[in-house]
């Protein structure tokens, strides 16, 4: 498994990440099942939100479970994220609602740390010397070690760190072979016969590796973004063709194939994977043994329906 060292964040962490929003489904034993599998695959980067399951189900099953598997707190790297309240339907990035949520999580994970904290999708209301100030008592009480963000323009994200002390070291966002435009809008500038020119992230991909913040791809074998799989889709005949050309070329699945393309990129990296079947989990960690040729990975951008102006 290709590991990477977050800058100013957690080191020697694993370039696939486990994330745990389907697990309130499982029993206790299954859920311990998967953290064993994916562990055993070489991912120790696990990740929650406060919103995965009615009343934080997945970070109360991830606890549940987690002493089956053997594994010791120091083993992994546990993510969480607040923000997303939807309850209330609100995005609520307060000091209180920060501060509460970060030990709720805490009392449902049975830790007494969380690796990485997220701020999850932007509160319009946000105060950011509100947020510096619950990034600041948090860290104090050793409750949160690295902070980061997740869905966060560029100049958004400024606004925050004018008031955080602590670094940025992540920015959650959405990247797969289906949903690409983070990485391909540039090739399309001042272009006006297409879409695809029109910047929807204030160019987050460049922001971000010029501050060494740590991209996360969320669904990056999704179709929009609860569209269901592109893998062995029928209305992707193009590109599931040459996922399986590159996928045979390199021994491994179309599935992995589609991580792989997200791990060649030289911005570093992760991708978060959603699966509960260890089946899968096994079968899509082979990508982070595998690095895609240049060719290769222009071969599957076009196959996706991107294009060379």
């Amino acid at each position: 498994m290709k590991t990477i060292n977050i800058a100013n964040g957690p080191q020697n962490v694993s370039a696939i990440i486990q994330g745990c929003m389907r697990m309130p489904a499982l029993s206790k034993e299954e859920a311990a099942k998967v953290i064993r599998t994916a562990y055993d695959c070489g991912i120790n980067f696990f990740d929650h939100a406060t919103c995965y399951g009615e009343n934080g189900a997945a970070e109360t099953r991830f606890s549940e479970a987690f002493p089956l598997t053997g594994l010791r707190r120091g083993d992994i790297c546990i993510q969480s994220k607040c923000g997303i309240c939807k309850t209330r339907q609100e995005f609520d990035w307060t000091k209180e609602n920060i501060l509460s949520s970060v030990d709720e999580s805490l009392r449902r994970l049975h830790t007494d740390y969380l690796d990485t904290l997220l701020l999850h999708r932007p509160d319009l209301l946000f105060d950011p010397a509100e947020v510096a100030e619950a990034f600041d008592m948090l860290e104090k009480a050793g409750k949160v070690r690295f902070f980061g963000v997740s869905n966060l323009m560029p100049m958004q994200t400024e606004l925050l760190k004018k008031y955080v002390r602590q670094p940025l070291v992540i920015n959650q966002l959405q990247l797969s072979l289906e949903q690409s435009q983070l990485v391909d809008q540039v090739l399309y500038m001042n272009n006006t016969t297409t879409d695809f020119s029109v910047s929807r992230d204030g160019s987050a991909l460049d922001y971000c590796r010029l501050h060494d913040i740590t991209v996360q791809a969320w669904s990056p074998l999704q179709i929009g973004m609860f569209g269901g799989t592109f893998i062995d889709n029928p209305d992707y005949p193009e590109l599931n063709r040459v996922l399986g050309e590159v996928a045979s070329r390199t021994q491994i699945s179309k599935a992995a194939a589609a991580i792989a393309w997200i791990l060649r990129h030289p911005a570093n990296m992760q991708a978060i994977i959603g699966t509960m079947n260890p089946a899968h989990i096994i079968d899509i960690c082979a990508a982070g043994d595998v690095t895609l040729s240049h060719h290769d990975w222009y071969a599957l951008y076009l196959a996706s329906g991107g294009f060379l102006p």
